[in-house]
């Protein structure tokens, strides 16, 4: 037996053992596995990862990449992890991202050296603006320096792709196999952070990854670490938000995405209690019901009639979780009338983002729980049987925006020049399509673009976890790959991505993989044959969109069942013609990609408006005098 087969017959081993024991400590312990071995690095790895939870592997393999292709070939053999091999390295990042937001399964994405690598890191913008935590590996360029390596940067400038993903996040070079402990600890600090999770990136010189550690302690390799809810330390911030409430009475609590953990129920008796209203950011419907009486919806630059007059005419804001992305915020120009801000966040710099704010640093549950205790024992109770002024007319706008909609869904289809015929709206055809997707249980995944605008303006969902949408990387495409995470995941539900048609066109992969994985779901790719978020926003801007659009007929049912598997279906002109093939589609036991053509023109009835500002193009001198003027 030489040494190759001699390190398999070890490896399987292991594996076996793992795989009965549970754990390595475990393990060991017991006396079934020697506590020192001789083993590789990319061994090493793939046990440390398996230490901290991660199973599942996601990517592609390449030149860079092939020895630790050979350890997890093994480990899978034997039952120890699951590898998925996808076509594209965007597409990899974007099913990991989802597995963790949606299902709590933390994946590692791999790649080879150079190109995939860097494809990987772009699509890592995604995870790294919404707090997912995911370990990415790379292989990367030889340590010895014998000469350029095939596909690595080309630069005489030592670790110059570390220097790339350190720019990104954290990310650390196994550069000495030994180092693997410390990047493991790193790592999990990184991942698994309890209020600030993200990304981190560990790189694979190729020379290193098979060289044997003598002596290997695997007691070394660290755990998942143990969460722990951060809270303000001093009384005297909590006395300080108590008075801020106590003195106000028009009062808006807007959450972002780091207020995602916070219970209903929760929110709701905070709400009643400092007698607030409450809007949403684009990303994180659900906290509270839509049809919550204080639940004044979405907010921002694309926002709702009723979110915006809430923002703009508060006394006090208090921000829970949210970065205050220029969307969010309307560019810092929405807080109009504010005299005081209380900013709830697990990250000191966005907690201190805004000027004449109280800094409320920690777990946004335990923050609101401390407030209402400390507000119950001075005997304030805001909540009134009838509701206040300030209620009164928020819930007024409510309805102006329920009106507002209404007409858009009396008059589902319009004439387009492109198609020459009636089509349906997009904000009819996404209602159509939400409401299915609430009716039959299926998890809603939004793609970047007027879909997703459209889309966090009509979506009030009864709970979280019903709707997901990247609107920090806002990463065309990510929507398609997204629902593959439920073709891997221990417990999946069924989901269904909203993409436009230039959306979809920047990652068709996932119609490939869905049938390569076993998937069952549903694209819906709503056409109007042009990237129509730019193009509004060129018109609105300078009154001519440009470059945008094209004369392209695709006929997307014919390229969905060029692979085979999967089914396409049209959509139809139509609301019954739409919900039809959504019917069908959802009985296919597969990928169901269904194609539905919709109006883009001047018809305000066509789309769902915007009502706040944005601190782009030559909108930007005004927006920005407005921040000034505002001062926060």
């Amino acid at each position: 037996m030489d040494k190759y087969e001699l390190r398999i017959k070890e490896r399987k081993e292991r594996a076996k053992i793992l795989k009965k024991s549970g754990s390595i400590e475990e393990a060991i312990i017991q006396g079934k596995l020697g506590q020192f071995a001789d083993i590789t690095l990319n061994e090493v790895l793939a046990l440390g990862l398996y230490n901290q939870g991660i199973k599942k592997y996601i990517g592609i393999f390449g030149h860079g990449s092939t020895d630790l292709g050979e350890v997890l070939r093994i480990y899978e053999e034997e039952g120890l992890v699951s590898v998925y091999n996808v076509h594209n390295e965007v597409e990899a990042s974007h099913i990991a991202s989802a597995l963790k937001w949606q299902y709590g399964e933390t994946a590692a994405v791999f790649t080879s050296i150079g190109p995939g690598a860097l494809q990987a890191l772009a699509a890592s913008i995604m995870p790294l603006s919404n707090g997912i935590g995911i370990y990415y590996i790379f292989g990367d360029e030889t340590t010895h320096k014998e000469g350029p390596n095939m596909q690595q940067i080309p630069s005489d400038v030592q670790e110059s792709f570390l220097r790339i993903a350190s720019s990104m996040g954290k990310s650390y070079t196994l550069h000495t196999p030994e180092a693997v402990f410390t990047a493991l600890k790193r790592g999990a600090n990184a991942v698994f952070n309890d209020q600030q999770p993200h990304p981190f990136y560990l790189l694979l010189p190729m020379n290193i990854q098979g060289k044997i550690m003598q002596d290997c302690n695997l007691l070394e390799l660290p755990v998942k670490p143990v969460s722990q809810k951060q809270i303000p330390a001093t009384n005297e911030i909590y006395e300080k938000a108590v008075r801020m409430i106590s003195g106000c009475d028009k009062i808006t609590v807007k959450i972002g995405n780091g207020a995602r953990n916070v219970d209903s129920e929760l929110m709701s008796a905070f709400l009643d209690q400092t007698d607030a209203v409450f809007v949403h950011g684009p990303v994180i419907p659900g906290v509270l019901p839509g049809d919550h009486p204080r639940n004044m919806t979405v907010g921002g630059s694309k926002g709702s009639v009723s979110g915006n007059f809430a923002m703009e005419n508060c006394e006090l804001l208090i921000a829970i979780g949210a970065r205050g992305v220029c969307q969010w915020d309307s560019s810092g120009t929405s807080w109009k009338n504010v005299k005081y801000i209380i900013n709830i966040n697990s990250r000191p710099e966005d907690a201190g983002h805004y000027n004449r704010a109280l800094p409320m640093i920690g777990d946004a549950s335990s923050i609101l729980v401390g407030i209402m205790k400390l507000l119950k024992e001075k005997g304030i109770n805001k909540s009134m049987a009838n509701p206040s002024e300030w209620l009164q007319s928020c819930m007024d706008k409510k309805r102006e925006w329920e009106y507002y909609k209404h007409l858009r869904w009396k008059t589902p289809v319009l004439y387009d020049e492109k198609w020459k015929r009636k089509v349906l709206t997009q904000p009819a055809a996404i209602k159509t399509v939400v409401d299915f997707a609430n009716e039959n249980h299926i998890v809603k995944f939004f793609d970047a673009g007027d879909v997703q605008a459209n889309g966090f303006q009509i979506v009030e969902d009864s709970r979280q976890g019903k709707t997901y949408t990247d609107t920090g990387a806002s990463y065309m495409g990510f929507a398609s790959s997204a629902i593959l995470a439920s073709a891997i995941a221990d417990k999946p539900d069924y989901s269904l991505a909203f993409t436009g048609d230039g959306s979809f066109l920047m990652n068709p992969q996932p119609m490939v993989d869905a049938v390569h994985l076993g998937l069952k779901g549903m694209i819906v790719i709503f056409d109007n044959r042009r990237m129509a978020a730019i193009s509004g926003l060129q018109k609105a801007q300078y009154g001519q969109d440009f470059k945008t659009d094209d004369n392209i007929e695709i006929n997307y049912i014919q390229l969905a069942e060029a692979v085979k598997g999967v089914r396409g279906f049209s959509g139809g002109y139509s609301a019954d013609e739409l919900k039809k093939a959504l019917e069908e589609g959802f009985a296919y036991r597969g990928l169901s990609v269904i194609h539905v053509p919709v109006y883009f023109g001047e018809n305000e009835l066509g789309g769902l408006g915007v009502f706040g500002n944005w601190n782009v193009g030559n909108w930007c001198e005004e927006v920005q005098k407005e921040k000034h003027r505002i001062g926060l």
